[in-house]
């Protein structure tokens, strides 16, 4: 039982390096594109975006009675009014978002009861109950108390019907996003006209995608592209009449050339292996893109011990920057931190270019460190962004929710691989409360200005090596002391010391000659003889240094 007073700590997950991405996505815009070329492009992504539609209304009324049969059923029922390998693409794309859908309901249930759970516990307490750390108190006014529980009664008919639908297997997708669909009723806001929505509506649900084919001639027979960039469609059934080549198939008259990962893209096309394609309209920018994709051999990830053999990056992240700090292979810090700073605000766009501006200086300066391997928090606040938890702290809640953790999961994990920097997750448990105690004072000096997320670096460094994070570990209990006892002792009280009455000469002249004579005898080997008294009392270690 632990005692009064003492927190009960949690159990430390062991540090695991993040296996390296497993696809690769390219993309390119087509240029100088014709009007026919583009009118040829509207017409077949419209034309197959009605079939998709159509095929994802089928497997949302199948429901959980869905199986092999059904599935051929349906591509058989599209491949007469595109083809074959349009059926399938259509009907693996429906499966696809169907279990999307399926896996966001499963989360939206495990997060409606968290909160029902969380709003039963607070209306239990008093009013005015203080909390803990780890969890928080009553409500502090009857007025609160009483919204709060019109809020739990909301909830608890919601998770009613979310449950319902879980087990009759019903989702609700919405081909395009609901967001785009209602922003239809609020076009004011949005600062978008009518004919402006009609076409991103138009194009969010085109459908111009297919899997590739290894053995196909140049891996794809659907969407086929070159060596020499030149793309060519297979045309559905009904829109034959609009090809320009043999076969049913329409070549367009731009060239495709993709400036990244190009040679990769090249040898599998030449040597006929799988590459699947999509192309979609930024009705924004007025452009069409498109999008080459493939399956890489997933790379057996380095143990542990190898990846840090030559030290690591503890990186520690927040809201507006990453905390970087190099450790060597015993857990000592090297040199000084750095800041990877990025801005969240404005467009997606915008935003996702910061965290790709942010992670290229990290990985660049962890190049030049010479580390090998970049340790970072697993974090996940899927539990901590609820209303009901943290109450009336609403700037609290939208600093979580606007940490980018699973983007920058993701964006870290396919940069360093190409890099061959290794990724190590550590538990967060902890780490800025322990960095901050035992590394943020000790490393602060006139020309280093530590923070508390520099010191939180500094602890996942720490973890990922295998190393506690305190900054010292203490001695053996027999070291502590002199053999067990005091290391000091005490002058008694009739001791005078300095105080007392001096010596008569005689007896000081004497003393004097007795030590001239023995540092003459001596001197020959006092170089070996001669100990240093205060390494045999005192623990010495550096403040900084730690081997162990």
């Amino acid at each position: 039982m632990a005692k009064r007073g003492t927190t009960r700590l949690r159990p430390i997950e062991p540090s695991s390096v993040v296996p390296g991405p497993a696809g690769v996505a390219v993309r390119d815009r087509l240029q100088h594109l014709t009007p026919t070329d583009e009118q040829v492009l509207r017409s077949v992504g419209a034309h197959l975006g009605s079939l998709a539609s159509g095929d994802l209304a089928t497997r949302c009324r199948q429901g959980r009675d869905h199986d092999a049969g059904t599935w051929a059923a349906r591509k058989r029922e599209l491949t007469a009014r595109s083809s074959s390998r349009w059926a399938g693409s259509i009907t693996k794309a429906t499966h696809d978002q169907w279990a999307l859908a399926r896996r966001s309901q499963a989360a939206h249930l495990h997060k409606l009861e968290a909160g029902i759970r969380m709003l039963e516990h607070r209306l239990s307490l008093p009013l005015g109950d203080k909390g803990t750390k780890r969890a928080p108190g009553g409500y502090r006014s009857r007025r609160e108390w009483h919204a709060k529980s019109r809020r739990l009664a909301c909830l608890k008919d919601r998770l009613a019907q979310v449950r319902q639908d879980w087990e009759a297997g019903i989702v609700h997708v919405v081909r395009g996003g609901k967001r785009l669909l209602n922003t239809r009723h609020h076009l004011e806001q949005a600062q978008l006209t009518e004919a402006e929505w009609r076409d991103r509506w138009e194009a969010e649900r085109f459908f111009l995608q297919a899997d590739g084919e290894s053995g196909k001639r140049y891996g794809n027979e659907t969407i086929r592209l070159t060596p020499a960039g030149r793309v060519s469609i297979r045309l559905p059934a009904p829109l034959e009449h609009l090809a320009n080549a043999p076969h049913g198939r329409y070549v367009l008259s731009c060239r495709v050339a993709f400036a990244h990962r190009g040679e990769e893209w090249t040898d599998r096309v030449e040597a006929d292996r799988a590459v699947a394609y999509r192309i979609h309209h930024d009705t924004e920018r007025a452009r069409w893109y498109v999008t080459a994709s493939w399956t890489r051999p997933q790379a057996r990830a380095l143990p542990l011990d190898a990846a840090c053999a030559q030290g690591v990056v503890g990186v520690d992240m927040n809201a507006d920057h990453l905390a970087a700090y190099r450790l060597d292979p015993h857990g000592n810090p090297v040199g000084d931190p750095e800041r990877f700073s990025f801005d969240l605000t404005g467009r997606a766009a915008h935003r996702d270019a910061q965290v790709r501006h942010a992670l290229t200086g990290l990985l660049h300066w962890t190049q030049r460190t010479g580390a090998q391997a970049i340790a970072i928090e697993d974090l996940d606040f899927t539990t901590e962004t609820t209303r009901e938890k943290h109450g009336r702290r609403k700037r609290f809640r939208q600093l979580i929710c606007g940490m980018p953790t699973a983007k920058l999961r993701a964006r870290i994990v396919s940069m360093a691989a190409e890099r061959a920097i290794a990724i190590v997750a550590v538990d967060p448990a902890y780490t800025s409360m322990w960095g901050a105690q035992h590394w943020a004072k000790p490393l602060n000096s006139k020309n280093r200005n530590m923070t508390r997320h520099d010191a939180a670096a500094v602890a996942i460094g720490r973890r990922a090596l295998g190393r506690p994070i305190r900054r010292r570990t203490p001695p053996p209990r027999h070291h502590r002391s002199d053999g067990g006892g005091p290391r000091t002792v005490q002058t008694e009280p009739g001791s005078l010391g300095c105080e007392g009455p001096r010596r008569p000469a005689t007896e000081r002249v004497h003393d004097a000659r007795a030590r001239a004579g023995k540092e003459r005898t001596r001197g020959t080997s006092a170089s070996s003889t001669v100990r240093d008294a205060r390494s045999d009392s005192r623990w010495v270690q550096h403040p900084l240094l730690n081997t162990e």
